[in-house]
């Protein structure tokens, strides 16, 4: 019997995060305010995986009749999250997902306030 491995899929401007195990800094060494944490209203993590953005509409396609062209390819608006990136998220919009045993959250990218990312230092 042959079983195909499976993937998440990201969809739309949705940001897939590996949450941090709720230390007061985060990886990278930024220090979160005692505050904020007793009121868990931010919590950081790593950027697993990203969608491919929002969708834009075809501006030509509603003028024309659909059977006569061929439909062009989906547009998206880029996402400015990266995989690998260290992202400060609003815990209140995340949706908590498990897969193969591992903990996930699932953010709308609107709901990312700081990405911190290795820098490309050119000497």
């Amino acid at each position: 019997m042959n079983r195909k491995r499976k993937r998440l899929i990201v969809i739309g401007d949705r940001v897939l995060i590996r949450p941090d195990d709720g230390v007061d800094r985060t990886a990278v060494g930024l220090y979160l305010p005692q505050t904020v944490l007793d009121k868990d209203a931010v919590q950081s993590g790593i950027v697993a995986a990203t969608g491919p953005g929002l969708a834009l509409p075809d501006p030509g396609g509603a003028d024309e009749e659909p059977w006569k062209h061929p439909a062009a390819a989906a547009q998206h608006v880029p996402m400015q999250a990266r995989e690998g990136d260290v992202a400060i998220f609003l815990r209140k919009a995340a949706v908590e997902i498990k897969y193969e045993d591992k903990t996930y959250l699932v953010i709308p990218q609107a709901a990312i306030l700081v990405l911190l990312r290795d820098a490309d230092i050119e000497e």
